[in-house]
Order: C-alpha cells, then structure tokens, then sequence
C-alpha cells in the first residue's frame, strides 16, 4: 500500500512572543545576539562573511527590526528632532533637505516640526515631543534671536546644534557666513563705480538679517561711502515689491543690495514699473541663488550659500555628539560665493558725484 503523499518540510520559522526576535537571527546564524547588535548598527569590527551571514540568517526569517530592537541594540533610537521655521522659505527647505540626505546615509531617520510661532512655549512644546518620540538628538533650524533663546531655555540637556547663531556656551552652531557675503556683494557694486549701495534688508530679529546689514555697512565704510538707512522686509516677494516702490522714488539711486533674492524678484518688477531698467540704470544683488535666479531677467547676480552643505555639517555635528565628546560650542561657518549674471554693470554717467 502506497504511503500517503507528504507535503516537503520546510524549515519552521522560529518565534517569540508571536514574531521572529533578534535571538532567533543570532541561532541561525551561529553568532551572540551582541553580533547581530553590531550588524544592525553598522559597527566596523565585524568580518564580512560574519555580516553576510547575519544578514543571510534576517532574510530566511524575513526578521525586520524594528525602531525599539534597534534601539535596545545601541541604546539609541536612531531617529533625531530638527525644529524649523518659515520652512516654505529655500534657505530652510534646502538646509533640511541636506539634514535628511545625511541622516539617510547615516542610518539615521529624521522627525520634523514646523513651526509658526517663534515663542517660549512652542518652542518648548516641540522639544518636549521630540524628545518623547525617543529623539537622540535636537537640530534647530533657528534664524531668529527668539527661537535661540527658547532652545536654551528649553534645553534638557540632550545633544543639539543650531544654525545660524550659538545661544549657549555648549551648543555647536553651523551657519553661512552672511556678513561676509554681504560684504562682497557690497564691494562688487561700489568696484563697478557705484558711489553708494542702497539696502532692502531682511526683518529686524533674524539673525542672517542682521549680519547682512552689518556686511553692507561695513563695506561702505571701508570705502567711505554715503551710508542710508537700509528699509526693511519680510523675506517675501510682495514686500521686496512694495519697497522696491518707495526706493526707486529716491534720488540717486544706481545701486542696490537685497537680502535674499525672493524680495529680489519683486524689486525688479517695481523698478521695471518705475520705467528703471536692471542693470543700465540700477544694478541690484540678491542673495541665496535660489533656482529661479539664473532665469529672472535679467539674471540675477547674487550670493550662493551651500544649504545643502549646512545640513550636513549638522549632521555631521550631532553624530559627533552621540559618539564622542567634542569641543563645546564649535562653530562652523560656510563660506558664500560672489554669483556675478546680468543685473548688475558699470554706473552710470548720471551718478551722484
């Protein structure tokens, strides 16, 4: 009589608790659950057949670990906080982007609030949640004195850095050097024969704001040129718009430095508006050299920082933190690049003298 028909064995996955567990992978794989710790991490004392075979082991069980193993394997969540504001603006969008690319890269997953509000208690409150999601680390993306201050206020001790300003001793800072760029893009328009440089500046209490000012103006007194007091925007189109109304009105006016190159865009339609032509009558600097800038007419000359690069180096900063014991307060300034297009050209004849 013919044996009855057996369906092959296939290897039992083994579980626990109703899944299959890190202690699970290390049996399979012949190794100490501290094994298949390290590989989870990426740690570099492991030989490669080893993390071959651990890895080999997490296929056949289809084992998928978990934020909670991960973090009972390192002591760490593997995922950090960044707080940021006015995140529709490029400069802040292009610095998170740069945060998360790294992140990524690191094994590392990013939670971000956005906030509105630069006050004491939301800023508090976002800390609060990041940290009870389990954050390692808090970057602050904190273009105002406000915010600075409520990051130290609110510090509970975890690892942090912060762009553009260090609000405490022990809080690294990674920033672009705006009064640098300023200053450069200052001295372009005053080397073209320019007697004097108006400024559409960036609102009172931002921190790049004012370090742009402080660039332009000390550009213009190391050349001994007229100084005017800068007006003042809101990083907007609409009001580089409306002030780019009242300046064109002003006597004398050949040159012009903008604060970021949004505002810029609504200057050059007052000034083309008030029948002045970029850059024969006024030239003009912006500053970012956001993607749009090559192809404004005409082309925007302006100051580029390396977002990008800024989210980086914060990354960069915070994993320095969690592994080791850096410096307190370093500070890492990038440097902006001087963009000359076809908006800014010799004075002209009809030049204060």
């Amino acid at each position: 009589m013919a044996e009855p028909h057996r369906a092959p064995t296939r290897r039992r996955r083994p579980t626990t608790g109703g899944g299959v567990v890190m202690a699970d992978v290390a049996r399979l794989a012949g190794v100490s659950d501290q094994t298949v710790s390290r590989v989870l991490n990426d740690h570099p004392r492991v030989r490669a057949e080893t993390r071959e075979r651990v890895r080999a082991a997490m296929r056949e069980l289809g084992y998928r670990p978990t934020a909670s193993a991960r973090t009972l394997a390192s002591g760490r969540s593997r995922t950090l906080g960044v707080i940021s504001f006015d995140a529709a603006r490029f400069g802040p969008a292009a610095t998170l982007a740069g945060i998360n690319e790294a992140a990524q890269a690191a094994g590392y997953l990013v939670s971000t609030i956005a906030l509105t509000a630069a006050d004491q208690a939301a800023v508090t409150g976002a800390v609060d949640r990041l940290l009870g999601q389990g954050a390692d680390g808090i970057i602050a993306i904190a273009p105002q004195r406000s915010v600075g201050q409520a990051l130290v206020e609110a510090d509970h001790g975890v690892p942090m850095v912060t762009l553009d300003k260090s609000f405490g001793a022990h809080i690294p800072v990674v920033a672009g050097d705006s009064a640098s760029g300023a200053r450069q893009a200052t001295a372009h328009l005053l080397g073209l024969g320019h007697r004097t440089v108006r400024h559409i500046a960036g609102p009172t209490g931002w921190i790049a704001a004012e370090a742009r000012v402080d660039g332009w103006r000390a550009a213009l007194d190391a050349a001994g040129a007229e100084v005017h007091e800068p007006l003042l925007g809101d990083w907007s189109a609409d009001s580089g718009y409306d002030l780019g109304r009242r300046i064109a009105r002003q006597p004398g006016l050949t040159a012009l430095f903008v604060s970021n190159d949004q505002m810029a865009v609504g200057v050059l339609r007052a000034l083309h508006e008030a029948g002045l032509r970029v850059p024969e009558d006024v030239s003009m600097v912006g500053y970012d050299d956001i993607p749009e800038a090559a192809h404004l007419l005409p082309p925007l000359t302006t100051v580029r920082t390396d977002f990008t690069e800024i989210g980086r180096r914060c990354l960069t900063l915070m994993l320095d933190q969690l592994d080791r014991s850096p410096e307190p307060g370093v500070r890492v300034t990038i440097p902006t690049e001087l963009v000359v297009r076809r908006s800014t050209g010799p004075a002209p004849d009809h030049s204060p003298r």
